[in-house]
């Protein structure tokens, strides 16, 4: 089969890889017919997640159809259409049967390499290193789905796959963003970046009651999409306005705006790879440049010093190792709450799903760019370059 292969720094291939094969009784193996280029691709193709290998088959964003399943799996059928979560979860360890999906016991089976830089692994994923299992991913034209039993998602006919592919992963990993803020009614949210993730994290925050929401980047049509898709439903209120961090001043922007209150809650969906023109910000480009830290955590400082005191930060941008400056002191002295982590995808699978087919959302508005995999590694140039115009990637198998 064909298949996305990575094989270095800013070095994706297309090459012809064995078909993957059962290889437990919980196994399933689909064959994809639609996937995506992640935000969090991209740490992985600039270098920043360790334990990459050459050959290693990317892409944790995917849908299929059903063409075999192991001999223990009774909820699936041949021909079914599913969708995946992106995290992988036996469904019977401590951490599953508590619906913390992410942080399943049994589906890493390079839990040592995690444990040795957390001190506990999470669930494996797919198509991201061998610290999180050494999976295949689904940029391929097939993939094998270790305990088809628990995650996969039967897709209803009257749905497209475009309307449901991002339930793998951006659309659940928004909206847990904005759930883990305990929005109430009227709530004010600042949302830093506004791609994919931070797209669904400002809709889902306004789904979720908030009164007005603060979208800060600095790529003007992402600025623009934020504007224009979460305001379509309330023409004579706009509840969502823009921050270009190029243009202003974040914190005096959100001041002025809160009344000197600062946001009820904020989310971070950049991660360790977050931009600012401000000193800290070259500061965190300096340090990571001479190997002196891993990740670049400007917006959290940011964050931590607008939220309103006893405020939440949510952080739904990935973070890989160490970071220098952490706010620990605004953290503590305003009674500041942080939730983050992989996204338990599970839980939100129907939920969402349902938001979709009640027309209270089209997921599909985040496409920007369509590719054939063989055009993959075209592709991940577009995202990684040219940011402004290309929001999303998704390849045709």
């Amino acid at each position: 089969m064909r298949a996305v292969c990575w094989n270095g720094i800013h070095d994706v291939r297309v090459e012809n890889v064995a078909d993957p094969e059962i290889l437990n009784p919980r196994d399933a193996i689909v064959r994809v017919s639609l996937t995506a280029i992640c935000g969090s691709d991209l740490h992985l193709y600039d270098g920043y997640i360790p334990t990459m290998k050459s050959g290693d088959i990317l892409g944790h964003e995917f849908m299929g159809e059903v063409v075999e399943v192991g001999s223990s799996i009774k909820n699936l059928s041949k021909g079914d259409r599913v969708v995946v979560p992106f995290n992988i979860a036996c469904g019977r360890c401590f951490f599953c049967q508590g619906k913390m999906w992410s942080c399943c016991d049994n589906s890493n089976p390079n839990a040592w390499m995690a444990e040795k830089a957390y001190g506990h692994s999470p669930a494996g994923l797919f198509g991201y290193s061998h610290m999180l299992g050494g999976y295949a991913g689904g940029q391929a034209e097939y993939v094998r789905i270790p305990f088809a039993d628990t995650g996969p998602l039967k897709v209803p006919a009257g749905l497209k796959d475009e309307d449901v592919l991002f339930l793998s992963d951006i659309f659940p990993t928004g909206y847990q963003a904005a759930d883990n803020c305990q929005i109430k009614e009227g709530d004010t949210v600042a949302v830093w970046g506004c791609g994919p993730v931070g797209q669904f994290a400002i809709r889902s925050a306004l789904l979720l009651g908030a009164a007005k929401v603060f979208a800060i980047d600095h790529h003007v049509r992402r600025l623009d999409l934020s504007r224009q898709k979460g305001n379509e439903q309330h023409l004579n209120d706009e509840r969502v306005e823009t921050i270009n961090f190029d243009e202003e001043e974040v914190y005096d922007r959100l001041m002025e705006s809160t009344g000197g209150r600062g946001p009820d809650s904020c989310i971070d969906a950049v991660g360790l790879e977050t931009h600012g023109t401000t000193l800290d910000a070259l500061y965190d480009r300096i340090k990571v440049a001479s190997m002196l830290a891993t990740d670049r955590i400007h917006v959290i400082r940011q964050a931590a010093r607008a939220v309103r005191k006893n405020g939440i930060i949510s952080i739904p941008g990935v973070y890989g190792g160490f970071a220098d400056k952490f706010p620990i002191g605004a953290i503590f002295g305003k009674g500041v709450t942080i939730r983050c982590g992989q996204t338990h995808v599970h839980n939100y699978l129907n939920p969402l799903l349902k938001r979709i087919e009640k027309e209270e959302i089209d997921p599909s508005f985040i496409i920007s760019h369509r590719y054939s995999l063989d055009e993959a590694p075209e592709a991940y140039k577009a995202f990684r370059y040219n940011q402004n115009d290309c929001i999303k990637v998704v390849l045709l198998p």
